[in-house]
């Protein structure tokens, strides 16, 4: 009854678009650093699983050869037969090691709980991403809003106060003044009368 769930786990994951099969996809997406757990069929060649550990550790993942052949993966996914397969979500590929610990503890128990903790890092980092993704949104509504509040065209300044002795430097300097001092005469600023030609004097008689 387990195997079943497993089987038919592995397919619905098929379905989802989280699990790839056969070599050369699974290296694809091991080298890509995408694949959470590769699984090998129990009776899958010597070097189909030296190329599936060498797969695990480019992609720095785990690989389980589990207790099926390949016939009945190839079933399972719809294909003739399957040695390789890879699952790419994490929540998928804890859920079948808890499946393969519940039949065999000794052999996938330690797997099982590294892939649970893989598991609870990613949910953390997703959750962390989140409440980032959520503080960005209430900056950009508080600055909005900020920029709506804040008015169009600020009111006109007051003009400068004139500076002390800026008033003094405007009037005229004493000296230019032409009005005639007291006591002087008021022809001492006229002009004098210039001699020569076209210059007229008055005969005496």
């Amino acid at each position: 009854m387990s195997n079943d769930r497993i089987l038919s786990l592995l397919g619905l994951a098929l379905r989802g678009g989280r699990l790839v099969l056969g070599e050369e996809p699974v290296e694809s997406v091991a080298r890509a650093r995408d694949a959470r757990l590769i699984l090998l069929a129990c009776d899958a060649a010597d070097n189909t699983r030296r190329r599936v550990r060498h797969f695990a550790d480019a992609g720095q993942c785990l690989w389980l050869q589990i207790p099926y052949t390949k016939e009945q993966l190839g079933q399972a996914t719809g294909r003739t037969s399957v040695a390789i397969a890879a699952l790419t979500d994490i929540g998928l590929a804890s859920a079948i090691a808890h499946r393969l610990a519940e039949e065999d503890p000794a052999r996938y128990e330690e797997s099982a709980r590294r892939l649970d903790l893989k598991a609870a890092r990613a949910a953390q980092r997703r959750a962390e991403q989140l409440a980032h993704e959520k503080n960005l949104r209430r900056g950009r509504r508080k600055s909005a809003q900020h920029a709506d509040a804040t008015p169009s065209s600020a009111p006109p300044e007051a003009a400068p106060a004139p500076k002390r002795g800026a008033q003094s430097r405007t009037k005229s300097h004493p000296s230019r003044d032409h009005r005639p001092r007291p006591g002087a005469s008021p022809y001492a600023h006229s002009r004098p009368v210039k001699k020569g030609k076209g210059s007229f004097r008055k005969k005496a008689t």
